[in-house]
């Protein structure tokens, strides 16, 4: 790694010479500008306005613009004079818990190596404080023209240090927040837990720029002369989400379906539904055998219909047996009233008697009636004997 700044940690007393190196790197992909007509290369040169000629890096220095547009030439040795202790010095001002420290303010990250076999006792003890506190330490340091606020921790064996910006340079969230009051309901956050319970944790060092990947497969091509490879539709969806509940249903099912081969409780919940669902489908053979035993119930609904027909048939019957025995017995009557009339008295008697036993065979009639759906022929017969 190549260096970009030597100096020393001031830790207290002790004097700890490191390098300043580059902790990252960028892999992105750099494009130049050219004339879209022959292809030709865009350069920017550097011309003097008063002179009107370019002008080469070696003869370009710095220069302050104050507020009359009046140009201050600043030199190197200028700020190399500043009287400040951090312009070749790392200055540790305090130590604290690292979630003390705001994400908002890192800033670049560094690598700073001993620089030298003296500086390695004074740097490992400073590591090793740094690992036995769990802690970070506040720094200043000057880099590139300005004072800067930095960080110090341990990865691995090694201690990093992260720029950071100055407290007022983060800018105030509120702005950002949105303007209307929202309510969250329980069951949307569940379903917001559960969305993050199922896209779990991932490996860091697995993830990868498929936007650069895909970049230098295009250029690949065009350099072969093969055709570009138009990219896959985009999935529809997206836009303004319009029921809540349902997107998060949906994203839960997704991420489910997307883990389900890297997970195998996943691969489990998804089969025993599907074995639940066959015990409805036995359910339902019962139900179509319940449906074939209708018939016998609209059958006894028939039986129903014809007992009550036939209790109809019977009471008209048993009307028409009383019409019928009421005139017999008027007929009677008046046939024993003439015979008393020209009979001798005896038979006056008899026929006196037979009237009342007319008017008692009648009542019996009557009160048979209510038990009886219908008398037999021998007990009309009887009767009329009887009375006779």
């Amino acid at each position: 790694m190549r260096s970009i700044w030597n100096g020393a940690i001031s830790f207290g007393l002790v004097s700890i010479p490191i390098k300043l190196v580059n902790a990252t790197e960028s892999h992105s992909i750099s494009f130049r500008q050219i004339h879209l007509e022959d292809g030709g290369r865009i350069r920017y040169r550097k011309f003097c306005e008063l002179e009107e000629k370019e002008v080469a890096s070696a003869e370009i220095g710095k220069g302050y613009e104050a507020a009359d547009g009046a140009i201050i030439p600043i030199a190197e040795e200028d700020l190399a004079s500043l009287p400040i202790p951090t312009a070749r010095t790392i200055e540790i001002v305090a130590f604290v818990p690292a979630d003390r420290i705001d994400p908002l303010q890192m800033d670049a990250a560094y690598y700073l190596s001993a620089n030298g076999v003296p500086a390695a006792k004074p740097y490992t003890l400073l590591r090793e404080a740094l690992k036995r506190n769990k802690k970070v330490a506040i720094a200043k340091f000057a880099l590139r023209g300005r004072e800067r606020l930095g960080m110090l921790r341990v990865v691995d064996d090694v201690i990093a240090m992260h720029g950071l910006l100055w407290p007022d340079e983060v800018r105030a969230p509120e702005e950002a927040a949105p303007e209307t009051q929202v309510t969250v309901r329980e069951a949307e956050l569940d379903l917001a837990d559960a969305l993050m319970d199922t896209l779990g944790e991932v490996d860091m060092e697995s993830l990868h720029d498929d936007y650069r990947s895909a970049v230098e497969e295009m250029i690949e091509s065009k350099a072969s002369g093969e055709g570009v490879v138009e990219a896959p539709a985009a999935p529809e969806g997206g836009g303004k989400v319009i029921d809540l509940m349902a997107a998060l249903k949906s994203s839960v099912k997704a991420a489910k379906e997307a883990r389900g081969d890297a997970a195998a409780p996943e691969r489990e919940a998804k089969v025993t539904p599907l074995k639940s669902r066959t015990a409805p489908k036995e359910v339902g053979g019962k139900k179509s055998t319940s449906t074939k035993a209708k018939p016998a119930a609209s059958g006894s609904g028939t039986a129903r219909k014809t007992t009550a027909r036939k209790s109809a048939a019977s009471s008209r019957t048993t009307a028409a047996d009383k019409a019928s025995t009421s005139k017999a017995s008027t007929s009677r009557a008046g046939t024993s009233s003439k015979a008393g009339t020209s009979s001798r008295a005896g038979t006056s008697s008899r026929a006196g008697t037979s009237k009342a036993s007319g008017s008692k065979a009648g009542a019996s009639k009557a009160a048979a009636k209510k038990t009886t759906a219908k008398k037999s022929p021998a007990k009309k017969t009887a009767s009329r004997r009887r009375a006779s």
